[in-house]
């Protein structure tokens, strides 16, 4: 594969300003936290990022996209009250997000859509902080739904306090499933000092920092201060007031600041006098967190330090102190949230480097933390890759560049490379998207000559003249007249098709529509929409099932995130947050002798689906035909199973040679008296395999038109995927395909890995089941035994703790890698010699030595695996086994087991690297026309001959490249 490494893609990621998780936590709650969890991300572009840990997988799932001039600086969460159906079924709460931006409002967003719902303002300064109620307990709640009343509903659910900043602390209420403005708690002083930060003590008082060395507290019944704390002069030589950042509550009332001192102050919460201060951070404070079960205290500050604090000493005289400190981030530590359950506790944090990491909190010490991607999900990019053009957008502007050739095209001509200034890539066009939303998505079609991107409020379509290869210059853009029923509503994204004649909208409520590109009537240079289009309708399917204490989502779930095109653009598929697979095909062939009505300058369209769930009054029956061609849902579209997790990649397999559309192609059906509009009913019968990854890193195949699972993915189930790759701890973000040469191979990638899959080759069946053996030169592992038994002892215990137990960011630190204190296991054995020793650890109880889950369901499936396969025994080499010998045949060794030969293949069956980091995307490129190689096309010795394969363009953005502020430096700190 020959790659392009670039770094010219503009694309700054942005500081991130506010974090917050969708629940409380709860030292009740076993596993690691509901199935609706969430952690949203607020940054100063105005995004904000909805991230799931899914057991441990984080991956983002989708971002609600800010505008010009608009910043995140605090979000929270809320659940709506539980209500009681006609039926007498318990309907959960809604789980409800807010933000805040340096305005005077307070925005709630809708999920499900991905923009504003409901703005809320006042009369005041603009909102600095903002802070949300506590849930009434259990117990209380449950009398509550069974009393329900207007007046108990309102008291149930949570109030949202602001403070601004010229004093004020404000109460707005989301009762009864609105935002408004209540009651004023408290108006601005003489001085007007600012509101740094609020929290709630319980749910009836309200503790707020101010800008003038003060914390007070606040009845929100009443509105009455309950009492004032100072916090004293500022320090020598300083400014004379302190600054106070951040104040947080722990469960039996004390309070916790952090201030512009550097200094965390511990205070009583009943008699409100200081009871501690810890000199922690050489500079500012700028945010706390704390554990549910009051025993201990993050800090992150100005310094880069992310601090923790436990009490310690005996039951008489408990005191807190700094246990230990990190500089986990290249800048300031402007955010902190944490979140446990019994069994999950992680503290996530981040600041202007726009990187969030995960730490562990309960286990800070003995478990790794995490970096999370700060580059999206879904890549920004696309190309055009017989035209060599690469696409990229972010906020509101959208870049094309045009690539050279490979090494070898450009070394022919006059027969030489210049090596002081070598042919670098080209801008050729730089579009500002005119309005105040950010863009969604773009999408650039194969050959070159469309643009369309959309906002969450509308879509814009650009024909582009490209200029001809060799020749200076750049790209004429025009704006093409789209009818209202795709300009006039926003989309979540957009897609061409391969052949780039048809453009699917993912609307911001996940309806589809797909329409139709043609040339025009006067001007055949010319691109215009048709009048029609057809509106796609999914299966209908029961909402997402959810427990009442942890609320609900709503339909959040069926947000689509995932669309992919057969290679002949006849299959359509699309994924959701949920997993389900929704397929459609393409009937019939074009015909360009059909009068399609044209889009001229009118706006007018016409759809003839019915966006009902009666199956009756389904598309098949009375179909949108298109120039001969019409879409409808696959027949086999039920069969698809379910995904066990939101998928990550969707992606055909490619073909050399697609079939071509047939123009005119329906000879067969002619036009009668009762049907004078005839259209062919012939499926496609390309290509239909489709390859899907889960946010689990488990892999799918397949076959969309008899929907069921490719004879690959039988062959090779996910639990036989190599450990490395199931364990890495970055999501995939996209995937490339090489079938030059015959090859089958798909390139996925993430941000700091790269993995090549040979789906003509299958994996070695002994790579899952056991953790051992050496690793050879192309990655896989070659086992020496041929036993099935497992080793038992320390090393593998270890290993098992290593990769499975951990509490939600990295996993265990290896005893031998711990910087102080003893070993955690010590050895027991009975009598002065013991042949079987056991491993205790002093930590927990000992758990049964047991086989591990992941190797009980890996040998499971041996039998019937190597049975589709069609041997017996196999010895891997490469991903290859040879069935030279079977076990049953030839020469026996010791009498119990032949000897199976080993051969070579044509290479590894998967292989990665982390040499390329931090990538935003890697996009595939071909050939030019002019820049075919003629000698490549003459015979001659195929061993001499040069066989690059694909071609991509892989675009990295370093964090060390972005135009950050400059940071603090403390007196011992060298690396400036």
């Amino acid at each position: 594969m020959d790659i392009h490494r670039c770094r010219f893609v503009p694309y700054p990621a942005s500081a991130i300003n506010a974090l917050a998780f969708s629940h409380a936590s709860s030292i009740t709650d076993t596993g690691k936290g509901p199935a609706n969890l969430r952690l949203a991300i607020g940054r100063a572009n105005g995004d904000i990022e909805i991230w799931n840990p899914f057991k441990g997988a984080w991956f983002q799932e989708s971002v609600l996209r800010g505008g010009k001039d608009r910043t995140i600086e605090g979000l929270t969460w809320t659940q709506d009250p539980e209500e009681i159906a006609h039926d007498g079924r318990s309907i959960p709460g809604k789980l409800r997000l807010f933000s805040i931006g340096y305005s005077t409002v307070v925005t709630e967003w809708d999920l499900a859509l991905g923009k504003p719902k409901r703005h809320s303002g006042g009369n005041y300064g603009e909102i600095w902080c903002l802070a949300a109620q506590p849930r009434l307990p259990l117990p209380e709640r449950s009398d509550a739904i069974q009393h329900s009343s207007s007046k108990e509903t309102q008291i149930e659910a949570q109030h949202l306090v602001v403070g601004c900043a010229d004093g004020t602390l404000v109460i707005h209420t989301s009762a009864d499933d609105d935002l408004r403005f209540l009651r004023t708690l408290a108006r601005p002083s003489g001085k007007k000092s600012r509101v740094l930060c609020v929290t709630f003590k319980g749910r009836d008082v309200v503790v707020a920092g101010y800008a003038d060395s003060a914390i007070r507290l606040f009845d929100i019944h009443n509105g009455r201060q309950i009492r004032s704390m100072s916090l004293g002069a500022g320090p020598v030589g300083g400014p004379s007031e302190i600054l106070v950042w951040s104040v947080k509550c722990l469960p039996n009332g004390t309070i916790v600041s952090g201030d512009s001192t550097g200094e965390v102050k511990i205070w009583d919460g009943k008699h409100f006098t200081m009871l501690q201060r810890i000199k922690s951070h050489v500079a500012d404070v700028l945010d706390l967190a704390v554990s549910v079960d009051g025993e201990t205290i993050a800090s992150g500050g100005m310094d880069r330090r992310s601090t923790i604090y436990r009490r310690v000493g005996n039951s008489t005289r408990r005191r807190w102190a700094e246990i230990a400190h990190q500089r986990l981030h290249s800048h300031d530590v402007k955010a902190m949230a944490a979140f446990e359950t019994k069994d999950f506790s992680i503290l996530a944090s981040g600041g202007l480097d726009a990187t969030p990491i995960i730490v562990p909190l309960r286990e800070y010490g003995k478990e790794y933390s995490r970096s999370l991607p700060s580059l999206p999900q879904i890549p920004p990019l696309q190309s055009a890759p017989k035209k060599r053009m690469v696409m990229s957008w972010w906020n509101r502007e959208v870049s094309i560049w045009r690539v050279p050739g490979s090494l070898r095209s450009l070394s022919r001509g006059e027969g030489h490379i210049d090596l002081v200034e070598p042919q670098s890539r080209k801008l050729i066009a730089k579009i500002a998207i005119q309005g105040e939303e950010t863009l969604t998505s773009a999408s650039l079609s194969s050959n070159g000559s469309i643009l369309a991107v959309s906002t969450i409020s509308e879509v814009k379509v650009f024909h582009l003249r490209l200029p001809k290869v060799g020749v200076d210059g750049s790209i004429k853009v025009r704006k093409i007249e789209t009818p209202a029923s795709i300009a006039g509503v926003g989309a979540r994204m957009v897609q061409f098709s391969p052949d780039s004649r048809w453009l699917i909208l993912v609307r911001p409520n996940s309806s589809l529509e797909i329409h139709r590109i043609t040339q025009g009537h006067k001007d055949r240079k010319e691109l215009q929409f048709s009048r029609k289009f057809v509106a796609l309708r999914r299966l209908p399917r029961p909402p997402l099932k959810s427990k009442l204490r942890y609320g609900s989502l709503g339909n959040y779930d069926t947000l689509i995130s995932q669309v992919a095109f057969s290679a002949d653009s006849r299959i359509l598929v699309t994924g959701d947050l949920s997993g389900h697979l929704d397929s459609w095909v393409l009937e019939g062939h074009e015909d360009l002798t059909q009068d399609d009505d044209l889009y001229v300058n009118d706006n007018v369209s016409s759809t003839s689906t019915n966006h009902g769930d009666d199956e009756t009054s389904s598309d098949d029956e009375h179909p949108t035909v298109i120039l001969g061609q019409h879409w409808i849902r696959n027949p086999a579209a039920r069969l698809l199973p379910k995904l066990p997790a939101p998928p990550l990649v969707l992606s055909f397999r490619p073909t050399k040679n697609a079939s071509l559309t047939l123009t005119n192609g329906n000879t067969a059906v002619h036009p009668t008296r009762q049907n004078p509009h005839p259209h062919s009913h012939d499926l496609p019968d390309g290509e239909d395999r489709l390859f899907a990854l889960t946010c689990e890193h488990k892999i799918y195949e397949y076959e969309v038109l008899a929907g069921k699972l490719s004879d690959w993915s039988r062959r090779n189930p996910a639990a036989r995927l190599p450990r490395d790759f199931r364990d890495v701890r970055d999501r995939a973000m996209g995937s490339v395909w090489d079938i030059s040469d015959d090859k089958e191979r798909i390139w996925l990638y993430g941000s700091s890995w790269l993995w090549m899959f040979d789906l003509s080759k299958d994996l070695p069946l002994r790579d899952a089941e056991s953790s051992a053996g050496e690793e050879n030169m192309n990655g896989t592992r070659e086992h020496t035994k041929l036993s099935r038994k497992r080793k038992r002892g320390p090393e593998n215990r270890e290993t098992k703790a290593l990769l499975k137990h951990d509490t939600g960011a990295g996993s265990r630190i290896p005893e031998s890698e711990l910087a102080t204190g003893i070993g955690r296991t010590i050895r027991r054995t009975n009598g002065p010699e013991c042949d079987d020793p056991k491993w205790i650890t002093m930590e927990q109880e000992p758990a049964p030595d047991t086989d591990d889950d992941d190797e009980a369901n890996s040998n499971e499936g041996s039998a019937l695996v190597s049975l589709r396969r069609g041997v017996t025994a196999n010895v891997h080499i490469n991903g290859k086994y040879d069935e030279s010998m079977d076990v049953d045949s030839g020469p026996a060794v010791n009498g119990d087991i032949g000897i199976i030969k080993r051969r070579a293949d044509g290479g590894p069956a998967y292989w990665h690297t982390y040499k390329y980091r931090p990538i935003l995307g890697i996009v595939p490129l071909e050939a030019a026309d002019d820049d075919e190689d003629p000698d490549s096309k003459q015979g001659g010795d195929d061993d001499d001959e040069y066989k690059p394969g694909v071609e991509v363009a892989l675009v990295e953005r370093p964090l060390w490249d972005l135009d950050l502020p400059p940071r603090f430096y403390g007196t011992q700190e060298w690396d400036k």
